[in-house]
């Protein structure tokens, strides 16, 4: 009885506790409501002051968008211009430019400069003061009043060129071209136009406008291999920039705009009629009168007689670039006036150069093609020549190691060595060419034609899509674990990450995003990257970067690099037996396949061509046992040319290029294949040298043979105090003589 009092009362206390909370919550509710009320009563009363009607009321309207608008794009423009910061990131970048860089071709003769000599550069106020007012006129009238963007000429320039159909004026002011100069490469895109406006910026708020101006007049290209007005005024006048005369001055400054276009000793009523419009700029801006440039109109500048020579800038570029890594890297030991000693052929370079203008001044036209590329190097990836695109002096963005280009068929390498890295496939391995669709993607051959099982080096001499796709979905089934369900989505896409894998492994650096269309070439590659890849083939599995320099050699002559002790080594990333059944694959392609137009009477080569859609790219990239060689035809805007391939004009180019290439060497075989007895083509010029009345007027003839070529080189070396250091790796191939 005392227990069930005892619960009684328990439970009645915990009850009217129970109450209290809910009483204690109930008024702390209705308490908090009618303070929150009186709170905003008396909130909307204060803001009543602030009512606005009327014209008030749009006005603050307008403000609160505007910064909500300003908001975002602040946002914005800081999200474009962290890619430029970066570049501009590193405090020492100015001193890292200014190296003083001579460079040999490989038998030791000089065949250019980059970069800034200290000892010869002259201080802005030594300038002429009409060469500076000449420049200003012409390239930026309005470079002392605008903050690096001349918003103004921009605009007045596009209304020019809208209104004329075509590019009449330029809207890059001289910071902006500085900060291309100095930053980014010549690629027309919008990211580079985005970078560069931001560069300039940042060059304006760093730099006086006289230091900018003094930046652009020692580093702008001005054609003749000259780089900076010190050197322009050398190379066509044979003087100082500090003496050269009004009509020469002018001459000068009109050479910014096209600089091969208006070179004086290659065209010099060009240049005449460039450095009038010069003087009339001049005169328009009100730097001088009329009867001041009379005299130098009447009596226009005469350059100094020079012999029109090709110079190698696409190759010195790649050069120079690869010497500014190596001083960053430290491997230099801080000196800034060197001597590099190339893998340069001229011989070659002049005549891959030759090759494509012939082929797009003769036959390209036919296909609305307008550029090409190659690039020529030895399977150690030691670089011989390279061309970047049809003039120089229009662009110097080189397409052979900065564009990015959808290689077609040409990546259906990475496809099949994959496959043969599988152990499940070989050269004469049945697969199935025929229609498949992985999720909304079918893929079609290049006529469209539908194909059925065949060998596997026959399917990829005849370049079938179905089989390359097909094979990486065999591919995927291969790494696919035995207790999953199956699923050929997944089962592709393992696969591509396999290729993927393979690409990486032989060299090839751009993004490769993941599409059902990669193993097809879809997504973009480098032409440098392509010269990689199938070095590794070439040279039995190993890998080696592409290169310029052999040696590098301080102001004193002392040696501070060579590539066969302080370059990367050789890496073994393919099995040599992979390699060679890979390369034995690849010859039927130029024996019977889609590269036929490539084929070098008496010499194997092997490669792949390469087509996009639309044929907006066309290639091929083949190699020999000595040499590997990559050709690119296309437009800079990507549009279609009509019906090209890969096997049309690159292949053709490839063929006359390496024809040329191989006529003095000593032929090395592919891997895996016997050795070449005797170089035909060596034969056939030594037969046409004997019957011929006058040898010299073949100028590929050679007399005399390699061996005694290469004895003369190296007593003549010897004898100007120029050791040969390169004991790692094979003495270069000597040129015929002429």
């Amino acid at each position: 009885m005392f227990d069930a009092f005892r619960h009684s009362n328990l439970r009645e206390r915990i009850a009217r506790r129970l109450l209290a909370i809910d009483a204690w919550l109930t008024a702390a509710f209705y308490h908090g409501g009618v303070r929150s009320r009186e709170t905003y009563n008396r909130f909307a009363t204060f803001m009543d002051r602030f009512h606005a009607a009327g014209w008030k009321r749009w006005l603050l309207e307008l403000t609160s968008e505007s910064v909500n608008l300003g908001t975002v794009g602040l946002l914005t423009l800081l999200a474009l211009a962290l890619p430029a910061f970066e570049l501009t990131s590193d405090p020492n970048w100015l001193n890292k430019q200014d190296l003083a860089v001579t460079f040999l071709d490989r038998y030791g003769n000089e065949v250019g400069k980059r970069g800034i000599r200290h000892d010869d550069s002259v201080p802005l106020d030594q300038f002429p003061d009409y060469f500076l007012k000449a420049v200003i006129a012409t390239e930026d009238r309005r470079f002392y009043d605008h903050f690096g963007i001349d918003v103004i000429g921009t605009f007045r320039a596009l209304t020019v060129n809208a209104s004329s159909n075509t590019v009449v004026q330029g809207g890059s002011s001289i910071t902006q071209q500085l900060a291309k100069n100095l930053f980014l490469s010549n690629e027309r895109s919008l990211t580079r136009k985005i970078n560069e406006a931001f560069i300039a910026l940042w060059l304006e708020w760093h730099f006086s406008k006289r230091e900018i101006l003094k930046l652009y007049l020692d580093r702008a290209y001005m054609g003749g291999g000259a780089f900076g007005a010190e050197a322009a005024a050398e190379f066509y006048f044979g003087k100082s920039i500090k003496d050269v005369s009004l009509a020469e001055a002018a001459m000068l400054a009109g050479l910014f705009k096209a600089p091969t276009k208006y070179a004086p000793h290659a065209n010099l009523p060009a240049a005449r009629a460039r450095a009038s419009d010069v003087l009339d700029f001049m005169v328009d801006a009100g730097f001088l009168t009329a009867g001041q440039v009379y005299a130098a109109r009447k009596n226009p500048a005469t350059p100094v007689d020079r012999k029109v020579e090709n110079t190698p800038d696409w190759y010195l570029d790649f050069a120079f670039n690869e010497v500014k890594q190596l001083a960053l890297q430290g491997k230099l030991g801080g000196s800034k006036v060197l001597t590099v000693r190339t893998g340069l052929d001229m011989a070659l370079q002049d005549k891959a150069e030759s090759v494509l203008e012939d082929m797009l001044r003769m036959k390209a036209p036919a296909y609305h093609a307008h550029e090409a590329a190659t690039v020529v190097a030895e399977p150690d990836g030691l670089v011989r020549a390279m061309i970047g695109g049809r003039d120089y002096g229009e662009s110097q963005f080189n397409r052979a190691t900065d564009a990015q280009r959808q290689p077609g068929s040409s990546f259906k390498i990475f496809v099949y060595l994959t496959a043969l890295l599988t152990d499940k496939y070989h050269k004469d391995t049945i697969v199935d060419a025929s229609g498949i669709c992985i999720g909304d993607y079918c893929v079609n051959n290049y006529h469209g034609e539908s194909a059925g099982r065949l060998p596997l080096y026959k399917a990829l001499a005849e370049s079938l899509n179905t089989a390359a796709i097909r094979m990486s979905v065999k591919i995927g089934e291969v790494y696919w674990p035995k207790d999953r369900t199956y699923n050929e989505s997944k089962i592709a896409t393992l696969g591509r990450n396999k290729i993927v894998e393979t690409a990486r492994l032989l060299g090839v650096t751009t993004p490769l995003n993941d599409t059902v269309s990669l193993p097809v070439g879809a997504d973009e590659v480098k032409m440098i990257d392509m010269i990689a890849a199938n070095s590794v083939l070439a040279s039995g599995g190993k890998h080696e970067v592409p290169h310029a320099a052999v040696e590098i050699r301080n102001s004193s002559g002392t040696v501070v690099y060579t590539y066969a002790n302080d370059g990367p080594k050789p890496d073994q990333v393919v099995p040599a037996d992979k390699a060679t059944e890979m390369v034995d694959i690849m010859t039927h392609v130029v024996t019977e396949g889609t590269g036929r137009a490539a084929q070098i009477d008496g010499i194997p080569a092997a490669g792949k061509t390469g087509t996009t859609n639309n044929s907006t790219n066309a290639w091929f990239n083949g190699f020999t046992g000595n040499l590997v060689c990559s050709v690119w035809f296309g437009n800079d805007d990507n549009t279609p040319m009509a019906n090209m391939t890969g096997g049309t004009l690159p292949a053709q180019s490839w063929h006359e290029i390496m024809t040329f290439a191989h006529q003095t060497l000593d032929l090395k075989p592919l891997p895996g294949k016997p050795p070449i007895p005797v170089n035909p083509l060596m034969a056939a010029n030594a037969s046409a040298a004997s019957s011929s009345p006058n040898p010299n007027g073949d100028a590929h003839v050679a007399t005399l043979s390699r061996g005694s070529i290469d004895a003369i080189d190296a007593i003549g070396r010897l004898m100007s105090g120029k050791s040969t250091i390169e004991t790692a790796r094979p003495a270069p191939t000597a040129p015929a003589v002429r």
